[in-house]
């Protein structure tokens, strides 16, 4: 028999919102409720709202997965598999990876799903998608034949759900570094060890714009496997490439040499000291691309987030030249878009620079937002014409 579980008016309007998440503070009775459970949710009159990923651990206690009275059962997994394969059907262009499922925005709430050529990577985010992954792994086989399944589940959110942090093969064999294709550029791709699922698929659109809007010369900050910089060297005449990583600027490097771009340089620096030593050195840029980390990892964060984004942008526009493009990115969901766009109007008026607005991009169209719901909003990427 499913459990259910009451939660209060305001979680009720939540749910009536078509927001994902139900917080703890909203619960109102989970006695019958085990960690990792599909519930049923109702209202204090009793009237059903729909149903949920339970967790015992969380502070997000419901993760909403249906908002009627739907049976939960293996046919209605699948559904929900093949209505996200739809969509990836329309947007996905050129490439070999992308992203099949992003959690709620796809109401699978805290499930990924990246595909890279014949493999897969999965995250189970939450106790109730972590007790079906070996569902979700059985059904990916049977569908897709792939070659590996990779886990990746080593994200901080696991903790707050009372998981163990684990990666590795959980299908297949260990496919170890392989190419992958994004319009035209190839990447070594390592499933099990590199960053995020083994690439940051959401830049990946972005990246191809970057090098529309290049020429000249080209500064990539923060370049990681050197994406950004190699769809930039198609265009410019040089680029360099800066990481903090060690690692990261030799799989650059390879990169490079597998893409034949002679004209990419890559150099293992911090990207603030480099950007304080090459303005101060005079140096000129007609393209500049900044891509950090997310600096705001929480809203405690934002305050020293906006200093960091703002020396980062500062120091870019003085080194463009006039009518230099900037593409400027924050990952960070706690920096919203209009908090971003007023950093970057202070890193103008503090650099003496006229600054136009050309476009603002978003995550790939393989990561959608889900309009209900601003968290699935994270990725904004402004590119900007300095004069």
């Amino acid at each position: 028999m499913t459990a259910t579980v009451t939660i209060t008016k305001r979680g009720a309007q939540r749910a009536h919102a078509r927001h994902s998440w139900i917080y703890r503070s909203d619960i109102v009775d989970h006695s019958s409720a085990q960690a990792g459970d599909v519930v049923r949710v109702i209202d204090p009159q009793k009237r059903m709202l729909g149903s949920a990923l339970y967790s015992s651990r969380s502070q997000i206690a419901l993760r909403m997965l249906t908002f009627e009275d739907i049976e939960i059962n293996r046919g209605f997994w699948l559904s929900r598999l093949q209505f996200a394969e739809r969509l990836r059907e329309h947007v996905v262009r050129d490439t070999t990876a992308y992203r099949l499922i992003y959690g709620e925005s796809d109401l699978l709430p805290s499930l990924i799903l990246d595909r890279y050529n014949d493999c897969f990577v999965i995250q189970t985010l939450s106790q109730g998608m972590d007790a079906l992954k070996q569902m979700w792994i059985e059904l990916i086989a049977e569908r897709y034949s792939p070659r590996a399944i990779v886990e990746r589940n080593e994200a901080r959110v696991r903790d707050l759900e009372g998981l163990p942090r684990a990666t590795g093969v959980v299908y297949g064999s260990d496919p170890g570094e392989f190419v992958i294709e994004e319009s035209g550029v190839k990447l070594n791709v390592n499933l099990v060890e590199g960053q995020k699922t083994g690439s940051f698929l959401d830049q990946r659109e972005n990246r191809v714009a970057a090098g529309a809007y290049s020429r000249g010369r080209a500064l990539d900050c923060f370049t990681y496997q050197g994406g950004f910089a190699l769809h930039m060297a198609r265009e410019a005449e040089q680029v360099i490439g800066v990481d903090v990583s060690a690692p990261a600027v030799a799989q650059a490097r390879r990169n490079a040499e597998l893409n034949g771009a002679d004209n990419v340089t890559l150099v293992e620096a911090n990207a603030f000291d480099l950007l304080r030593e090459m303005e101060q050195a005079g140096e000129r840029f007609d393209v500049i691309n900044l891509d950090p980390p997310a600096f705001a990892k929480n809203r405690a964060s934002i305050e020293g987030a906006m200093r960091g984004y703002k020396e980062i942008n500062l120091r870019a526009m003085k080194m463009l030249t006039s009518g230099g493009t900037l593409i400027t990115s924050t990952c960070s969901y706690h920096m919203s878009e209009e908090t971003f766009m007023n950093v970057i109007a202070g890193a103008a008026a503090d650099a003496g620079r006229g600054v136009q607005l050309i476009e603002k991009r978003m995550q790939a169209r393989d990561h959608p937002v889900l309009i209900s719901m601003p968290e699935t909003y994270y990725l904004k990427c402004l590119i900007l014409k300095v004069i």
